[in-house]
């Protein structure tokens, strides 16, 4: 079988003597009288076929028995807010690299593998956790594979070729991202005068407000691998084994594929899947197990917090912000959720922070010894760590896990925010999992979507970002009662959600819209002392409010400018806008005026291309 091999830059190789490295295809007289076993010829044969010609590459060594092939798996099916909150680059594939020995291949060592993008080669946590999954995989393949076992396996697939004898060409789609027919961005922009009124780019609107999927990758047809339908390609249904007819490599590329979309379902270390109380959340995390935390301690995986802050200093300053919002509160037992495990870094086979021996005193006096965001963007930040761990040496660990254990997706908004929200603290906040932003557009192919507001006090959002917005009525996590009923409480008029936030008002007391009113119009003609434009959160005294976006479905109850909606599913957070100091916000926003849902997709289209 002549097989042409794929190039690739040396950036990309990992061997260090490259004299004794050819690229497959390309004849050496050293490598000429090495046996390649024909078993590996027809892998790599079948995943030419079955994706592309592209999505292989091969490179044997001139004089040793070894071979590595990289195998592309394209991710291009991912949204594009879940690769940025993955810090992976969708545009490019990730790579697979595979360490076979040559002439026996699947008769020879359980193979090695690298997982890595060229171009990402710096924080790809995603790698590490890919290459777990991977090693686990293939080591319970090689206790049963061989070389004649897959042959034998191969007999079954005659109807694999057409009469020519070629491989027959399948489309499918990958894994839950089925490609989905665009649907409305919401109810009253379905009208078609009022389209054109608004003047909006359809599409710049529809790449994050339908997020609709389109795969042209030569993949196999669902029944050929005898997989569940693509929306049923959750939670377990993830692990299962793919078929070996169309040889090994296939089948490991399937299995990745199949896993990527669902790495933030399982826990990085054990990859067992998470249990927390509202689903997966966006990002991937380490589950509770105290083995867990210590093994994702040292593997180094924990989002590093000099990186962070260099590179989101304000989402950082707020993430601190919530944190001893929550921890100060005095319902601190109930809401402070999750408590950390961080690892004591004089004994590293220790915590110390426990969730089990819960010491809200100690976890006090290490957040009080966390310096200020703002400093520490001004100085060398070894040095100011160096700092804190003689202030109080758990004081950075402590950072490091209020970093790490975000798993929403947060974004400081550029220049183009929503200027009606008269405050500069403007985020996109996305915290969905893949699988609900799915049913999520399913949902709104079906029943359109609107905005509106939802207001929560500053000391829950510890526990939101990483938990969800939860239906917490009927619940001890409630605080202003469920005269509506059981559900999530939002609002179309800023000034009701502006009352639940706690604006304007003692920390647990709802203010009137007159007070709101009255307020915002005292601070707007006082002179402010310092720049609306700052930065950094410079108080303590905080209130914030969510822009969400829910499905318009008969579920949706609305009770005059109160909407219930019990469906945890049709609600997604979009926004989050943050008041200090007793600023507030306009009482007077109506998210269904057109005015205000014209500015709402500007900033939307805008941020689709920041990101």
């Amino acid at each position: 079988m002549d097989l042409k091999g794929q190039y690739w830059t040396d950036d990309d190789s990992d061997g260090d003597n490259e004299s004794e490295e050819f690229l497959y295809g390309v004849q050496g007289t050293c490598a000429a009288d090495l046996y390649r076993h024909p078993q590996l010829d027809a892998d790599i044969e079948a995943v030419k076929e079955i994706y592309s010609e592209n999505a292989v590459a091969v490179r044997e060594y001139g004089t040793i028995d070894d071979v590595d092939i990289d195998l592309h798996v394209n991710i291009s099916f991912l949204d594009e807010e879940v690769a940025t909150a993955w810090k992976v680059l969708r545009t490019e594939p990730i790579v697979l690299r595979l360490r076979f020995s040559l002439s026996q291949y699947l008769d020879g060592p359980e193979p090695s593998i690298e997982v890595f993008q060229p171009s990402n080669k710096e924080g790809f946590g995603l790698g590490l956790q890919l290459k777990k999954i991977l090693g686990m995989f293939t080591s319970q393949q090689w206790k049963h594979l061989s070389n004649d076992f897959l042959k034998t396996q191969q007999e079954k697939r005659h109807s694999w070729f057409k009469t020519s004898g070629t491989i027959k060409k399948f489309r499918a789609g990958l894994s839950i991202f089925s490609p989905i027919p665009k649907s409305p961005s919401f109810p009253v922009i379905q009208d078609s005068v009022l389209k054109g009124k608004l003047g909006i780019p359809e599409a710049r609107v529809n790449r994050l407000m339908n997020r609709s999927v389109s795969c042209t990758v030569k993949t196999p047809k669902v029944e050929v691998f005898g997989y569940p339908p693509p929306s049923t390609q959750v939670g377990g249904h993830c692990k299962n084994v793919p078929t070996l007819e169309y040889g090994f490599l296939v089948q490991i590329m399937k299995y990745a594929e199949q896993r990527i979309p669902t790495l933030n379902e399982y826990c990085v270390v054990c990859d067992e899947q998470h249990v927390f109380q509202n689903g997966s959340m966006l990002k991937p995390a380490v589950c509770t197990r105290e083995l867990c935390v210590f093994s994702f301690y040292t593997l180094g995986v924990m989002s590093g917090a000099a990186e962070e802050v260099a590179t989101g200093a304000e989402v950082v300053d707020l993430l601190v912000a919530m944190c001893r919002a929550a921890l100060e509160s005095p319902r601190k037992s109930i809401i402070f959720e999750p408590y950390p495990s961080v690892v004591d870094p004089n004994d590293p086979k220790t915590l110390a922070f426990n969730p089990k021996k819960k010491n809200y005193e100690r976890l006090q006096k290490a957040l009080d010894s966390v310096m200020s965001i703002r400093e520490m963007t001004q100085g060398s930040y070894l040095e100011i760590k160096k700092q804190m761990d003689k202030l109080d040496p758990l004081a950075h660990p402590l950072l490091q896990w209020i970093i790490s254990s975000n798993r929403s997706h947060i974004v400081k908004l550029p220049l183009s925010r929503l200027k009606f929200m008269h405050t500069s603290h403007q985020f996109l906040l996305l915290s969905s999992p893949p699988a609900k932003e799915a049913r999520f557009r399913t949902a709104k192919k079906l029943y359109g979507s609107t905005f509106a507001f939802h207001g929560s006090h500053i000391e829950n959002w510890h526990s939101i970002l990483r938990n969800g917005l939860v239906n917490a009525s009927y619940t001890k996590l409630q605080l202003h009662g469920a005269a509506y009923g059981k559900g999530i409480y939002l609002s179309p008029i800023s000034s009701i959600s502006f009352g639940y936030s706690g604006m304007g008002k003692g920390q647990h007391r709802m203010p009137s819209k007159d007070e709101l009113v009255q307020r915002y119009n005292r601070m707007n003609t006082i002179p402010q002392t310092r720049s609306i434009q700052s930065r950094f959160l410079q108080s303590r005294n905080l209130n914030c409010i969510a822009l969400c976006e829910v499905i318009t479905s008969k579920d949706l109850q609305k009770h005059g400018n109160i909407w219930v909606c019990p469906v945890s599913d049709h609600v997604c957070t979009r926004f989050f806008f943050v008041y200090e100091d007793g600023q507030v916000g306009d009482a007077n926003i109506n998210t269904q005026d057109p005015k205000i849902q014209k500015e709402i997709m500007r900033v939307i289209g805008t941020q689709v291309y920041t990101n």
